[in-house]
């Protein structure tokens, strides 16, 4: 995680993070007194992070952050203290790694007073820590593609670096191929850091992904025929075509 000074909570977690991802869990969620390197974390994600879901960000412990592929889960997470906070609670999406686990998430201000009654906000935001219940949802976009940004490290001759915003669904990537349009020599991208994935075998010419994505209990792939064209440019998100929508299932069945 990137540096920064948070409030350190001494917790007694309840329920493991490495269980299942749909499973409720019960922990304590403590306040990330530095915005902007939520932003700027480990998923990569930069300054888009701000405007998903409203800025509501979550840096997660490895067990949910999965080297990466945990990056852009959604969580639905709920403050336990009835006077203080709201039985809905709110949503938050995972920008950031979290090394320190004794506390599971560290939120944004934002999602931090979200979860407060109203009237309230300021009285969470001073406590810089809530007891909480969370469990993952599927991220919704309303209508917007998956994106695709090309980083600005990339160059059309030999290498291509890009990420992935606004992936909906409950699901991770877990492998992505890439090919020109209309070939199917498919060569292979490998996962660089967070959301962020690379190759050195940059096709000519217009280009298609294949991804790969947890679905149910198996894998699911999934075709964005034609996303980066021709004369792509850096610093650029183009919008793929394709969204997802699926929900990986785990065989834990404990909280089913």
């Amino acid at each position: 995680m990137a540096i920064f000074l948070y409030f350190l909570i001494t917790l007694s977690v309840t329920a493991s993070a490495s269980a299942c991802d749909r499973c409720l869990h019960q922990s304590k969620a403590v306040l990330f007194t530095n915005a902007s390197a939520l932003s700027y974390g480990a998923c990569g994600y930069g300054s888009f992070a701000p405007s998903f879901y409203n800025g509501h960000l979550a840096a997660a412990v490895p067990s949910i952050f999965k080297s990466g592929s945990g990056c852009g889960a959604c969580f639905q997470v709920r403050c336990m203290n009835s006077k203080l906070c709201s039985k809905s609670g709110t949503q938050v999406i995972v920008t950031d790694l979290n090394n320190d686990t004794k506390t599971e998430l560290v939120l944004s201000s934002r999602a931090l007073m979200a979860m407060a009654n109203k009237g309230m906000e300021q009285k969470i935001l001073k406590l810089a820590y809530a007891n909480v219940e969370y469990k993952r949802v599927p991220c919704d976009y309303k209508g917007k593609n998956l994106g695709v940004r090309v980083e600005e490290s990339s160059n059309k001759s030999n290498y291509l670096a890009i990420k992935f915003l606004y992936q909906g669904g409950q699901t991770e990537i877990v492998a992505v191929d890439i090919a020109r349009v209309g070939s199917t020599n498919w060569s292979f991208l490998t996962r660089k850091s967070g959301a962020i994935w690379e190759t050195s075998r940059v096709p000519v010419g217009a280009m298609q992904f294949r991804l790969v994505v947890t679905s149910g209990y198996d894998r699911k792939r999934i075709w964005a025929k034609s996303v980066l064209p021709a004369n792509w440019n850096v610093g650029v998100v183009y919008d793929s075509g394709v969204q997802i929508d699926d929900v990986a299932e785990e065989g834990c069945g404990s909280c089913d």
